[in-house]
């Protein structure tokens, strides 16, 4: 892959390819494994994409601002044999916070929105529309890839009058299963490819609702079926995607590490290293942050390793919520295993880039370090990002 990213904004800015496992310096992170772009300036991203797969891209530069004003966008990397269905769609899901004019309201960066939930709109698109509905056929099969692209809100969408089977997390292959509760939880920057069999009849309307913030539910769109149907009973075949080329760990060498995620509102952090020195939350919140990663808050993309990993080694990593609020944990160069959560085996050890961690919450998740480079871990909920919530693993 070959991208010529030409910057024409007023400000710096880079491009982070989510999910991918690309070389150090492609990875988009400013001043740590490139220089930022400058205005008026271009930038060549070269690297081979190892993994089929739903990824997306987007500015790791103030992205808390430039991915909530809409630079993003999807990246699909086709298997050599796909899975047999009718159709493949995308729904680039987003959220947007407007003005009663309809414009976007400037108040990026807001405190309030840094200490506690992040920037949640209060309008929600798909593929940049507000859509009313979505045309289907009986008997049709459709591949979903879904993809949140919002700096802070969290999906939880049902498909009424439908049977949804994940087939891949974050672009990784995973056994086919029904989702949990039939209800498809998504956090920013996640991904997930739904297989979905349409039973409905000619006329019909099915609606997909939003019901992840409890008394905030909404109606997302309605599948209408609209014309004859394509056949009479479903589609045949296997829906199970080939595997991608992870390596897999060796979990009787693999070496521990706790990771700690601290602060917040209602948090009970009650310091922070920042800076290089201790600080109470009451100074670590006159500078704008809010958050920690094992008790130190970054104040940039530069900074020293939580974590120095051995190239080609296993590793298990113990991930701590230790604060009132969600955060999608991802991590870049690398995919991992999701082992357990709160000490309860995950029942398919899925592959993932980006793990939603609930309050209080504990995973554990592996992979073998075979990536070099100094690497973002950080939460995607982008005001947390920018409030303290990142750190960077070293693999050498």
């Amino acid at each position: 892959m070959r991208v010529v990213v030409e910057n024409s904004l007023n400000e710096e800015t880079t491009i982070h390819w989510h999910g991918v496992r690309v070389p150090n310096a492609m990875d988009g992170v400013p001043h740590l494994t490139q220089q930022p772009i400058d205005s008026g300036g271009s930038f060549v991203y070269k690297f081979d994409v190892p993994d089929a797969g739903t990824y997306w891209y987007h500015p790791h530069q103030r992205s808390y601002e430039q991915v909530g004003r809409g630079l993003c966008g999807a990246l699909i990397v086709d298997e050599v044999k796909p899975i047999a269905v009718d159709r493949d769609v995308t729904w680039v899901l987003n959220d947007w916070r407007l003005q009663p004019n309809a414009q976007i309201s400037d108040d990026f960066g807001d405190f309030m929105d840094v200490s506690h939930n992040g920037r949640v709109g209060n309008t929600v698109t798909v593929n940049g529309r507000i859509l009313e509905t979505f045309a289907v056929r009986s008997g049709e099969r459709v591949r979903l890839r879904l993809i949140n692209a919002a700096n802070a809100r969290i999906f939880g969408l049902e498909f009424h009058g439908h049977r949804p089977l994940a087939v891949a997390y974050d672009g990784q292959p995973v056994e086919p299963h029904e989702v949990p509760g039939n209800r498809v939880v998504l956090g920013p920057a996640m991904r997930i490819d739904l297989v979905i069999d349409m039973t409905g009849k000619p006329g019909e309307r099915f609606t997909v609702i939003d019901t992840f913030y409890r008394g905030q539910e909404y109606r997302l769109l309605d599948l209408t079926y609209e014309s004859a149907p394509l056949r009479g009973r479903p589609l045949d075949g296997s829906i199970a995607l080939p595997a991608n080329t992870q390596p897999e760990p060796d979990f009787t060498s693999a070496q521990r590490h706790d990771v700690t995620f601290g602060g917040g509102m209602m948090g009970g952090m009650m310091t922070a290293m920042l800076h290089g020195q201790s600080v109470d939350m009451r100074e670590l919140m006159h500078n704008g942050m809010a958050w920690a990663i094992n008790g130190v808050a970054a104040s940039g993309h530069v900074m020293d390793p939580l974590l120095t990993l051995t190239r080609g080694r296993s590793y298990v990593l113990a991930l701590n919520n230790d604060t009132a609020w969600h955060h999608p944990i991802h991590l870049h160069g690398h995919s991992f295993r999701v082992l357990t959560r709160n000490g309860r085996p995950a029942r398919f050890r899925e592959w993932q880039d980006t793990v939603l961690l609930a309050p209080r919450e504990r995973a554990e998740i592996a992979f073998v370090a075979d990536n070099p480079g100094d690497w973002m871990l950080h939460c995607h909920i982008l005001e947390h990002q920018a409030g303290g919530m990142m750190g960077v693993i070293r693999v050498a």
